[in-house]
């Protein structure tokens, strides 16, 4: 029978194989992802008693065609339609599968919060469960959204065709940012992190750029998450409360990512057009190249905010190139900066970034009110948690 501990591995690997090739080949995206999801539980109840086939993708796209064929046998009008497919040979897997694929969960006609769930299902390979525990959502929201995402699929009358790739690729890397995004920093609930969302983001954006290598934005945002993932051993304490960069033991960082992610983007900078994914990661990897906290070349970030917020000029660009500012030139400016923003989405953020600062000028009641202000507005309980601390550190004499 064989080892079967990496059983799950190998179905997450085959999943987008399986359905891009069915997908390809029947047409329907619905009918076609409902077929492979029954393939990969017919594959589940079976090969832990049978072993797992020599050709297990081969296996998964047969079966899938089956139940797909089942799942339209009621349907006279394509009762012979059905007889043809069903003596068709089994559709082959092709490089360009799961690019393909991949843009076709990110299609125009979906959502933002669509196009995440549906890539998590479709190319992740993750079930509607995982993807529910993934985004803190209830099971009946996910499956509701998934349905729907394949539903507005059909009714736009998209293809399982291969689109030029810059029309779809900066959804794509949005969706995969947010994706990793929401699994390095959790917007809510009682922990951090969520590893198996950063896994799978930065597991599909190695197989994007792998299939396009020369694409210097999908780059840029593989060194970024690698960059970023590096720091994660170090960001908890063993209670899993939150530590600040300035605070982490950089000696927890995995440096084998590092060093990744690093030549990553420097070979991306000498070869390509700059953009907003390389630049921050230029600017990760300056922070994860300082051996202490002092080291960080803080007059270079500041540089490349600058050029950020000339290329993709947002709340949390803004915020950080205040920090960074502040950090060059002293409290006093960040704060004056502060005090010329108008528009606040990330209020809490806004709120501890002014507690950050003020606790560097020396303000000890205007940084505990901020502090406290922050904590009562974000909804991340580590960060809560953190941010209450910092509060009530300021109130000791």
């Amino acid at each position: 029978m064989g080892d079967l501990t990496g059983l799950p591995d190998l179905l997450r690997e085959c999943t987008p194989q399986v359905l891009a090739a069915v997908v390809r080949r029947y047409g329907d995206f619905e009918t076609c992802e409902d077929a492979v999801q029954e393939a990969l539980i017919a594959a589940v109840q079976q090969w832990p008693v049978s072993g797992i086939p020599e050709q297990p993708r081969n296996w998964l796209i047969t079966v899938a065609g089956r139940r797909r064929v089942e799942m339209l046998r009621n349907e006279s009008a394509r009762r012979r339609r059905e007889e043809t497919v069903h003596h068709d040979p089994a559709p082959e897997v092709r490089g360009d599968d799961e690019l393909a694929l991949l843009l076709l969960c990110c299609h125009p006609a979906l959502s933002v919060p669509a196009q995440v769930t549906l890539t998590l299902r479709a190319v992740g390979g993750l079930t509607t469960a995982e993807i529910a525990r993934a985004l803190l959502l209830p099971e009946a929201t996910v499956g509701q959204r998934i349905s729907r995402a394949k539903q507005r699929i059909r009714e736009s009358g998209a293809r399982f065709e291969m689109p030029a790739p810059d029309e779809r690729l900066p959804a794509v890397r949005h969706v995969l940012y947010l994706i990793f995004n929401e699994g390095h920093t959790a917007s809510s609930g009682d922990t951090l992190n969520r590893v198996e969302l950063t896994r799978e983001a930065i597991r599909l954006t190695r197989q994007l750029h792998r299939r396009l290598p020369d694409d210097g934005e999908t780059a840029g945002l593989l060194a970024l998450m690698l960059l970023t993932d590096a720091r994660r051993p170090a960001r908890t304490g063993p209670d899993g409360a939150l530590i600040p960069l300035a605070e982490q033991d950089r000696s927890r960082w995995d440096t084998s990512m590092i060093t990744e992610g690093v030549a990553l983007i420097t070979g991306t900078l000498e070869s390509a057009p700059i953009g907003p994914f390389q630049l921050q990661a230029a600017i990760a990897a300056i922070h994860d190249e300082a051996a202490r906290p002092e080291d960080t070349d803080w007059p270079q970030i500041l540089i490349l905010y600058g050029l950020l917020h000339a290329l993709a000029p947002g709340p949390m660009v803004t915020l950080n190139r205040i920090v960074a500012s502040a950090m060059v030139h002293g409290p006093e400016t960040g704060l004056a900066a502060l005090d010329e923003l108008t528009d606040a989405p990330t209020r809490h953020r806004t709120a501890a970034v002014r507690a950050h600062l003020l606790e560097m000028a020396g303000d000890r009641a205007g940084a505990h009110e901020q502090y406290r202000l922050a904590a009562r507005l974000t909804l991340s309980l580590p960060e809560q948690r953190y941010l209450s601390s910092r509060a009530a550190r300021l109130t000791k004499p």
